[in-house]
């Protein structure tokens, strides 16, 4: 008798036990829903794209890696089969579990003593990979059971089916068979995918870092080949079709990033933080969010500019304590489109962008902006009015000519050709701070009240202006006296195609043609035979040096701050400048602005070439 008792109390425990774990199982799953919606939005790489539709950078996620997420209409029917058939091919038949495929591992682990079957089905595959970590024991598989059983509760079996394509790991940090399909064989539309292709796809599952199309050695074409024979046991293609795929050779593309993770970086930084400014969204949002992101970059001349600011032999000698730095900016004046752009000699992603920031004095390149360009539009002076040049007191403000030297009256073209200070002050006294301050604003450059005085003629500004600011103000000159906003973004897309923002140009007139033209023509005799005539190339190029001096204590003798050179052929607008971060008496410069403008020279021609111009 108490033996019976024993068994029954036994069967009674087995019985509490099973319902116990079956309630667990149908109540953990929606739990665990419940509490976690975000699991179900997956995070997804933006790309940015160069004017060409070359790909300048595919964002990494949080967990390094790269997703890009495709409806199930873009894919081509045959992967989807080929995946179903290779992981699950009772998919339709089961509500999150196949019992069939369980009970086949259980016993293969039990014969081999093991645990290389694991039965999972594709929807616990995807409860695995959402929610649970990779540990193998009871518990995990319980969850994952009871969590497979929520998701087929919640959602139908193509939503699981598309969210377990573009969630999965398909090796060298690819997530999705999108992304894989880009990466290993360039394939931005996955229709384009092969045979062999979707083959060596469906083959990375079992074990992404071995069998993926990069993995050294026989084991991915071996896995290919198996999965190309389900393929054809299942109907899904020829026996001839088979063969022929199997003796295709894995030709992993390079990838399809143009560029290593450094380059272009100051240009990447520009363009979220504008894409940020036109959208509303956080740059994390974005970077995430899987949206495409057109630029208007030129490859061939970012490609230059930053070769070119590779070669130390470019730049005045580096501090005692720190490398001299610089920053240039390229413009398309016709459409203000920013084609190539650098914040530094060796930018990062998230490093300090010295391109956009209006921290820099411009010196005597300021004077187009400020000075000549102020009073050519007030009609009352022209390139060969005569303009005082003799030693003047500003109440306190007393300019002087960097040689020391006072010619009585100069041209106002001799003056910019010269960049003689004297003559600049007078002709601004002339014409109106005020007056100036509003011609300058139209140029893009608005002046805080601090800046409401004569000093500002010589390009001694509060806070400083940056290369970019100054590129779009020439390049106001450069198309005739029209205002074209720069601008990195052509458009912005979201992950399902629908389009979020697209550039329409607002171009202006702001100055006359007649003003502009009048600036060219003395711009370019600057080039051709005044300051600037170390930017000089073989097509025509207008241009403005400028050049601060740091007053430092305890250095004798020449000591710069800025270095600048802005200028502009019939195509492209610039701007140079280079200097040190952190200027201090350790921490100079000797050369003089002729550097920055055979820097201009050297990149536009590199640009030039590169673009096929």
């Amino acid at each position: 008798m108490r033996i019976f008792y024993t068994a029954f109390d036994i069967g009674v425990a087995c019985a509490l036990l099973l319902v116990a774990l079956i309630v667990y199982v149908h109540l953990y799953g929606d739990a665990v829903l419940d509490r976690h919606p975000e699991k179900l939005k997956l995070a997804e790489s933006s790309i940015i794209l160069a004017s060409d539709g070359t790909v300048l950078r595919r964002i990494p996620l949080p967990e390094s890696g790269y997703r890009r997420s495709a409806r199930l209409e873009e894919m081509p029917e045959l992967l989807i089969k080929t995946f179903l058939a290779v992981e699950d091919h009772r998919y339709y038949s089961h509500q999150g579990l196949d019992y069939t495929g369980i009970l086949r591992a259980a016993l293969h682990n039990a014969v081999y003593l093991d645990n290389a079957e694991g039965g999972s089905s594709i929807t616990q595959q995807l409860a695995r990979n959402l929610y649970l970590n990779r540990d193998k024991n009871l518990l995990r598989k319980l969850n994952e059971a009871s969590l497979a059983i929520a998701l087929e509760k919640r959602l139908s079996k193509e939503e699981i089916l598309q969210h377990y394509l573009n969630q999965i790991y398909m090796g060298q940090g690819q997530y999705g068979v999108k992304a894989a399909a880009e990466h290993y064989f360039g394939k931005t539309y996955m229709k384009e995918l092969e045979i062999w292709q979707i083959a060596a796809l469906a083959a990375i599952p079992k074990g992404p870092s071995v069998y993926n199309p990069e993995s050294a050695g026989e084991r991915p074409v071996e896995r290919r080949k198996l999965v190309l024979r389900i393929m054809e046991q299942r109907g899904l293609i020829t026996h001839e079709e088979m063969v022929a795929a199997a003796k295709q050779e894995i030709r992993p593309e390079a990838g399809t990033e143009a560029y290593s993770p450094g380059t272009g970086a100051s240009y990447i930084n520009t363009v979220l933080k504008e894409a940020s400014r036109l959208t509303g969204k956080t740059e994390t949002e974005l970077q995430t969010g899987g949206y495409t992101i057109v630029t208007g970059m030129n490859p061939g001349a970012q490609l230059a500019l930053e070769e070119t600011f590779r070669n130390s032999d470019f730049f005045p000698s580096d501090g005692k304590t720190q490398q001299v730095e610089a920053a240039m900016v390229i413009i398309n004046h016709d459409n203000g489109e920013i084609v190539a752009l650098t914040g530094g000699r060796d930018p990062s992603i998230g490093s300090l962008n010295r391109a956009i920031i209006d921290a820099r004095q411009p010196g005597s390149a300021f004077k187009p902006v400020i000075d000549y360009g102020p009073a050519l539009e007030s009609g009352k002076f022209m390139p060969d009015s005569l303009l005082l040049d003799r030693k003047q007191r500003y109440g306190s403000y007393s300019p002087d000519n960097h040689n020391g030297i006072y010619r009585g009256q100069v041209s106002m073209s001799q003056a910019l050709q010269q960049s003689i200070n004297a003559p600049a002050v007078w002709l601004l006294k002339q014409v109106g701070v005020e007056n100036a301050r509003a011609f300058a604003a139209k140029l893009g450059i608005v002046l805080p009240q601090e800046d409401n005085n004569l000093s500002i003629a010589l390009g001694g500004l509060h806070t400083g202006v940056s290369p970019l600011k100054m590129a779009q103000a020439y390049s106001v000159f450069a198309s005739g006296g029209t205002f074209n906003e720069a601008h990195t973004v052509r458009s912005i897309s979201d992950a399902q195609g629908k389009m979020l923002y697209r550039y329409a140009s607002k171009r202006k007139q702001v100055v006359s043609p007649l003003t502009a033209a009048n600036m060219t023509a003395m711009l370019r005799d600057v080039v051709n035979k005044g300051t600037g005539v170390k930017a000089r190339m073989n097509i025509p190029v207008a241009g403005k040096t400028g050049t601060t001096q740091a007053d430092l204590p305890g250095v004798t003798g020449k000591a710069n701050r800025d270095l600048w050179f802005v200028g502009y052929t019939p195509a492209w607008t610039a701007a140079v400048w280079m200097g040190f971060d952190h200027t201090d008496k350790d921490n100079f410069m000797t050369a003089g602005s002729g550097m920055a403008a055979a820097l201009f020279s050297n990149v536009m021609n590199k640009a030039y070439t590169g673009s096929g111009r």
